[in-house]
């Protein structure tokens, strides 16, 4: 019976969405993953001051601190052509974040609402051993409160030709299939479990 009630609840998790929240943006390569957190809650905002940091670890695990690291941050404006210097290059220091300590991070202050790629590189330093890599993170800049003080101008979008798309909410139809599907679900579990 209690596996029953487990598979239950692992789908009604899984129906209604009902999972950890988990904002943290992660990367990999061959030997070395990243994750990308922006204070505060992954939601930067352009003209204010926000702090980047990435979570390296090799495979396995183990955390590659920025001492070990030979680390730039590049950031570019969306879209952006090959080649094209970045917008900004903030300096990468040792921080410690939630569980890590002396990661790479850096403050940085997006200069205007929009979309933009956060390049990350790496080398090992001496002693260390880990393939170079590159990580690319795409980051939406929000209006800033900071932007509103000035003139409609300075919060001009970076992806000027970039067209905006659209996103429209779930039909109501879909959202009441689903109901009826997981209350069929619920009910030929609980029979089951009746049964036995």
């Amino acid at each position: 019976m209690s596996n029953y009630l487990l598979l239950l609840f692992i789908f009604v998790n899984f129906l209604f969405g009902i999972h950890p929240a988990s904002a943290h943006k992660v990367k990999t390569t061959a030997d070395v993953g990243a994750t990308l957190h922006i204070e505060p809650n992954d939601t930067p905002r352009a003209g204010e001051e926000t702090r980047a940091w990435f979570a390296l670890t090799r495979k396995g695990g183990k955390v590659i601190p920025l001492a070990q690291c030979d680390c730039q941050l590049l950031i570019y404006a969306e879209p952006h052509v090959s080649g094209e210097p970045p917008l900004l290059e903030p300096t990468l220091k040792s921080i410690s974040a939630e569980r890590y300590k002396g990661i790479p991070g850096a403050d940085i202050t997006f200069p205007r609402p929009g979309s933009y790629q956060l390049l990350l590189r790496g080398k090992p330093t001496a002693g260390s051993k880990f393939r170079p890599f590159e990580l690319k993170y795409r980051v939406t800049v929000a209006v800033g409160t900071a932007q509103t003080k000035y003139s409609p101008q300075v919060a001009k979008n970076v992806n000027q030709n970039v067209t905006e798309e659209q996103t429209q909410g779930v039909p109501i139809w879909a959202i009441a299939a689903l109901g009826f599907f997981g209350m069929g679900v619920l009910l030929f579990v609980v029979q089951r479990v009746n049964k036995d």
